[in-house]
């Protein structure tokens, strides 16, 4: 009777064990994702501009030409540690020069690692997952582009149990719906304003609050959150409860950093408007229509 408790007992451990392996494996891209497709460079810069990558990726306090030299290190806390952002500059060794096409997308769409290994969720991949492959290959093309940068990736500042990266696969199952927040847009216009908010441009990210284990609190979507650390302010809300600005104030804020009470942006907002402002005025009055379309 107890030799059988005890195989009944190591039957369950061993179930649920394989469970959990099978949940927080890396799932990656299918092995064609990319194929038949050419990136353009052109529109890369377009893609590169509306995801921020520059603006996560290049040395803190770079100024000039040097913000396309993506050699990291800025720093974001968080309640769960500080992230340090990598370089992915096309440098061979210290960067992603050596890395393929799919390994970057899995980076980028999925959160995989060329290794296999989970990407913390500070990397907005749960946004980016939306991507277009077209877009996908644009990018990855004008990133080959960049100047390289030899500066080592300094390691992430988390403790443990954060710290596991395979926890992440069990994070991603949980809480990485690659749905839309806004079903069913309107229009064309409204569409490509979704694309740009909930994908692209991840404002969800500093946008949405968020629960006790960091994920977007989808019910409410750009409603406004605390600032990551610990008394740093707030992120405003920017849904139509939150913001009265017209779809012109919106448009102008995106392109000016002005607000219709003539202040102007901070934080990191402004470098968002520094990205937006040289996209096309039709990406930045998308936006303004897809904000004002939610419920």
């Amino acid at each position: 009777m107890r030799c059988g408790m005890v195989r009944l007992l190591g039957l369950i451990i061993l179930g649920t064990a394989g469970v959990f392996w099978l949940i927080t494996r890396p799932v990656s891209l299918p092995d064609d994702a990319l194929a038949g497709l050419t990136g353009r460079t052109d529109q890369g810069e377009r893609v590169f501009l509306a995801a921020g990558c520059g603006s996560c990726h290049m040395a803190p306090d770079a100024t000039g030409a040097a913000r396309l030299v993506l050699a990291g290190g800025q720093r974001f806390p968080s309640d769960f540690g500080t992230f340090v952002a990598p370089n992915i500059s096309p440098h061979p060794e210290a960067g992603i020069g050596a890395w393929s096409d799919p390994e970057i997308a899995n980076a980028v769409l999925r959160g995989v690692s060329p290794e296999g290994a989970h990407y913390f969720p500070a990397f907005p991949y749960t946004a980016y997952q939306r991507m277009e492959m077209q877009d996908m290959a644009d990018l990855i093309a004008y990133l080959r582009t960049l100047p390289e940068s030899d500066a080592p990736s300094a390691p992430h500042e988390v403790g443990f149990p954060f710290s596991v990266r395979r926890l992440v696969g069990g994070w991603k199952w949980l809480f990485a719906a690659p749905d839309w927040v806004l079903q069913d847009p309107a229009d064309a216009e409204i569409a490509r304003g979704r694309y740009l908010v909930e994908a692209l441009a991840h404002c969800g990210e500093c946008h949405t609050p968020r629960g006790p284990l960091g994920e977007l609190a989808r019910d409410a979507w750009l409603t406004g959150a605390p600032v990551p650390g610990k008394d740093r302010g707030r992120v405003p809300g920017i849904d139509p409860a939150s913001l009265d600005w017209s779809e012109g104030d919106i448009v102008e804020y995106l392109t000016s950093g002005f607000t219709p009470e003539f202040d102007t942006a901070g934080g990191h907002m402004v470098e968002v408007i520094a990205n937006f402002a040289q996209l096309p005025e039709s990406d930045r009055r998308a936006v303004a229509a897809y904000l004002k379309a939610l419920p």
